[in-house]
């Protein structure tokens, strides 16, 4: 199976350019199934050419680089041997005359070193190109941790009870994961009664009382790979506004779904933004106002990647890629409906990932 290095270098080999410099941490996580180095600092660089590739990173990280990155040369940074005497020596000796960097992921100085350095660079993005076409692997990876997903999905609902609050659901959710020996993807959002209305409602002290709409979306990071998904209950017995909004939901994703599958199976191109056309629609001529975000999201080392579900995407959906499916209803000063589902899309269409119920449950 080639790797996602042996892609790169493959893209490199037909080229104009000689060289990638790696500086964002999903992108060092992707080339080398190394997570160890820090989200907020930086740590570390991966310079790579068509039949090399090199760690740049500090003393602390030598030993486990050898150990675990084995396939990549490490140079040292240090006081004697600054990053940018390493990167005029890897230049002069790989006779670089075109590099990619991560424009988007650069200090200004360092940008303005690079650009001193490096006398024709560009911005290279085409790695999220390749990460949004998932391997075997990487599906397996992101579809174990949507199983423990749904197992802590299980485990939630059964601690609901009058009185706790949202900040107590959200940590007991986290505390459940790593029991599990994995990790949050994101900060749990739960959203009780009105603040459900929020789609990206930041847990409170509010407690949970009867007659309260609960709204849970959280995700799993597990071997460096995320889930995602959403379920909207009922804690008591749900009023017919609820319920009528809560089918409207349900039925929306799955007319995306179907949808999906149709064009897979009369082997049509696949824009994202036809998928999101078709479950707004749908809530819209409900009467319910428009999805106020997009339909869904790439999903994979990353919680947001490529390709993205909203109107303006220009993105073209296609096997191997992963992506969420979540619309929402959402209506101030009474609450919201939100359902979240992955789904990798294969020859045969697409196949879902999460599994939870989505019956309408009343706790």
């Amino acid at each position: 199976m080639i790797t996602s290095l042996e892609k790169l270098q493959e893209e490199l080999k037909k080229s104009s350019f000689n060289a990638v410099l790696v500086s964002s941490n999903p992108n060092i996580i992707y080339l080398t199934n190394y997570s160890g180095f820090s989200k907020e600092e930086r740590e570390a660089f991966l310079f790579i050419v068509k039949d090399e590739q090199y760690v740049l990173t500090d003393a602390r990280y030598a030993e486990e680089v050898k150990r675990l990155i084995p396939d990549f040369k490490l140079i040292e940074i240090s006081s004697k041997n600054s990053l940018n005497q390493i990167l005029q020596m890897l230049k002069l000796k790989h006779k670089i005359k075109k590099i990619g960097i991560e424009e988007n992921n650069l200090r200004v100085s360092e940008y303005k070193n690079l650009t001193k350095l490096f006398k024709n660079t560009f911005h290279y993005g085409g790695l999220h190109s390749l990460r949004s076409n998932k391997t075997l692997d990487e599906i397996f990876k992101i579809e174990k941790a949507c199983k423990l997903g749904d197992k802590t999905y299980n485990y939630i609902l059964k601690e609901l009870r009058v009185g706790i609050s949202e900040k107590q659901l959200a940590v007991k959710i986290e505390m459940f994961l790593k029991e599990n020996l994995a990790d949050i993807s994101f900060t749990p959002i739960v959203a009780f009664g009105k603040n459900s209305a929020v789609p990206h409602h930041v847990p409170s002290d509010d407690k949970l009382a009867n007659k309260q709409i609960v709204l849970l979306d959280f995700g799993v990071k597990l071997n460096n790979y995320c889930s995602d998904m959403t379920r909207t209950v009922y804690f008591g017995y749900a009023p017919d506004e609820f319920k009528k909004m809560y089918n409207i939901v349900l039925e929306s994703q799955a007319q995306a779904i179907k949808h999906l599958k149709s064009l897979v199976a009369n082997h049509k191109s696949i824009p994202a933004k036809d998928i999101d056309k078709v479950a707004r629609d749908y809530i819209i001529s409900k009467g319910y106002p428009g999805i106020p975000h997009s339909l869904g999201h790439g999903i994979g080392i990353e919680v947001h990647e490529t390709p993205h579900l909203s109107p303006k995407s220009k993105d073209i959906l296609k096997e191997g890629m992963v992506f969420s499916i979540e619309p929402g209803i959402y209506i101030p000063n009474f609450g919201g409906v939100r359902i979240e589902d992955l789904v990798v899309l294969t020859k045969k269409g697409p196949k879902l990932l999460t599994h939870s119920p989505k019956n309408l449950i009343e706790i």
